[in-house]
């Protein structure tokens, strides 16, 4: 993919937002997203020839993108790892904010039984995604868990934060601590069994 062409379907996609709400994840949205800038609405199948899933794919990026610049630009690097990674879910959630019902239908596309595996695949990028804005390498089978550990602690916040009526995100960052704060203490009652063990 040559950067014009990567830079062409971002601008397509922040056009395709604003009719998500409306029209899904669908190849419609698109074509209103081209017709909108008097584009050829054909387009559409040349930018995302693989559909919703792609679609999904290339917003769960782009949030990904907006959200490791904002950590970098973020004063974090002196917080402990678990507030690193609070303070980058906190970022992501605040990206993700302006779009909330893409979200939630976002959401709804990585349930469904078929097409759906870009997305998913997107997903768990994503979940790397947060790791790595934290600071934190994924190496080894230590990487494998912390992956499996965030994703669940950030899946079930995220179902939350679509409920979530706030102007800051108050509650669900509120639940997101008490996850982290019970993988702390999980971890931490894991390390003295090690210690006993032989």
């Amino acid at each position: 993919m040559t950067d014009d062409f990567a830079a062409r379907r971002d601008d397509v996609l922040a056009a395709t937002l604003r009719h998500v709400p409306a029209l899904g994840w669908t190849p419609r949205a698109v074509r209103a997203a081209l017709a909108d800038t008097g584009a050829d609405p054909d387009d559409a199948d040349l930018l995302f020839p693989h559909g919703p899933d792609e679609l999904v794919a290339a917003f769960l990026a782009h949030i990904d993108r907006q959200m490791t610049a904002d950590a970098a630009a973020a004063d974090i690097a002196g917080l402990s790892l678990s507030k690193r990674v609070r303070a980058v879910i906190a970022l992501r959630l605040a990206c993700l904010r302006p779009h909330r019902d893409a979200a939630r239908l976002a959401l709804g596309l990585l349930a469904l039984p078929y097409g759906a595996w870009r997305a998913t695949k997107a997903a768990a990028a994503s979940i790397d995604a947060i790791w790595h804005a934290a600071g934190d390498p994924l190496d080894g089978f230590a990487g494998i868990t912390k992956r499996a550990t965030l994703a669940t602690a950030y899946g079930a916040t995220l179902l939350v934060w679509l409920r979530d009526t706030s102007d800051d995100d108050g509650p669900s960052l509120a639940f997101l601590d008490r996850r982290l704060a019970g993988i702390g203490r999980f971890n931490r009652f894991t390390k003295r069994l090690r210690s006993c063990l032989p």
